[in-house]
């Protein structure tokens, strides 16, 4: 009886914790106001390391961004450098659909990313396929950014799986050099 109860209790907990989450329009009037065709636009540098489900840091890396805004269009251009050598590139290219919403593509990313801002923050959702020793794995990455009020822009990416968050990416951008 015992047993059954316990693992009723934390069944509920896990479906009240997988139904929670944070909506963006609640950063609406947080300061300061990001806007990523203002940030990106020009060049910026980012630090990041991936971390698995224990916290654990599985790798370090630098990404080089060269951004353009024409049009309504955003064009990211990211270089990175990865602690053990290797090297990767992925170009964004954000459509702004208003003030609030973009829609994104990338070559490694399948389909078309709804993605909003509001107040400090930006957040996206989309699968990305990840080359784990040989193995391709499909994450669901749910991404957040939020300018932080030196200029500096903290991004963490949950890299979610079968609804289990099995790694973060935590980056920190800086547009001043």
């Amino acid at each position: 009886m015992m047993t059954s109860l316990r693992y009723g209790l934390f069944s509920l907990l896990l479906l009240l914790v997988g139904c929670t989450s944070v909506d963006i329009e609640d950063y609406a009037n947080d300061e300061p106001r990001l806007d990523i065709a203002e940030y990106f636009t020009g060049t910026s540098r980012a630090w990041g390391m991936v971390q698995d489900y224990s916290g654990e840091v599985q790798r370090r890396f630098t990404v080089d961004i060269q951004g353009r805004y024409e049009n309504d269009t955003l064009t990211l251009d990211e270089s990175f450098v990865f602690s053990d050598g290797e090297t990767d590139r992925r170009v964004w290219t954000f459509e702004r659909v208003d003030e609030h919403r973009w829609i994104g593509t990338a070559s490694d990313v399948e389909g078309q990313v709804d993605a909003r801002q509001y107040g400090h923050a930006f957040h996206m959702r989309y699968p990305l396929e990840i080359d784990i020793d040989g193995r391709m794995i499909s994450f669901t990455m749910d991404d957040w950014m939020y300018l932080q009020p030196d200029g500096r822009l903290i991004n963490r990416t949950a890299m979610r799986k079968f609804g289990l968050t099995l790694g973060e990416i935590t980056l920190v951008f800086d547009n001043n050099e």
